[in-house]
């Protein structure tokens, strides 16, 4: 009877002890990977800044691998779920549109300037990731500032990186229920990432 009541427990206690292995190295996987050779960020160059953004351009590099698998961590540049599927690319060309333009209407100094950006990773998380044990959404571009309507260069091209908690589980859907999607949330940190570059 011991050996029939210890088993239940034990049984138990691995499902437990799998769930939460499983858990971890999901979660290892995801923090391990946001670094990478050529991924890291530059420092904002330390200047006097006035200025009035005036025009945004956006590309991406050639060559971006995209992935709608439901993994835990695709290995793929662009992992996005915040839209219906679709063009990813353009899905955030869009969210980018829309920060610029949001800065627009706050950036009015001295200086016009244009922005330029190309993205070279936007890794959000699954599905899957979401709604079990989170991550972080890794945006990495490169950012070139001219003066506006001209090819005069005024802050050569830097890379930027910008890391925002994705909350999983139970918080994600209480983010969705309070009107704080993925793009939503996204979308504000775009904004809020452009304009620290250029203040």
């Amino acid at each position: 009877m011991a050996v029939l009541a210890h088993r239940p427990n034990n049984t138990m206690g691995n499902v437990m002890h799998r769930r939460v292995f499983i858990a971890s190295a999901a979660l290892v996987g995801l923090t391990g990977c946001l670094g990478g050779a050529g991924l890291e960020g530059q420092a904002r160059p330390v200047m006097n800044r006035s200025y009035a953004l005036r025009g945004f351009n956006f590309s991406a590099l050639e060559g971006l691998t995209v992935s709608e698998s439901e993994t835990f961590y695709p290995t793929a540049d662009i992992v996005w779920r915040g839209d219906p599927i679709g063009p990813r690319i353009p899905q955030i060309a869009a969210m980018f549109a829309q920060a610029a333009d949001r800065n627009k209407t706050v950036l009015n100094g001295a200086v016009p300037v244009d922005v330029d950006v190309t993205l070279v990773r936007f890794h959000g998380v699954t599905n899957r990731t979401r709604y079990t044990v989170g991550g972080v959404y890794n945006i990495v571009f490169d950012m070139t500032v001219r003066g506006a309507g001209s090819d005069h260069v005024i802050e050569p091209m830097r890379r930027v990186v910008g890391n925002l908690d994705a909350p999983g589980g139970d918080r994600a859907g209480q983010l969705d229920a309070a009107g704080q999607t993925q793009k939503v949330r996204v979308t504000d940190f775009l904004t809020s990432l452009l304009r620290a570059q250029l203040v």
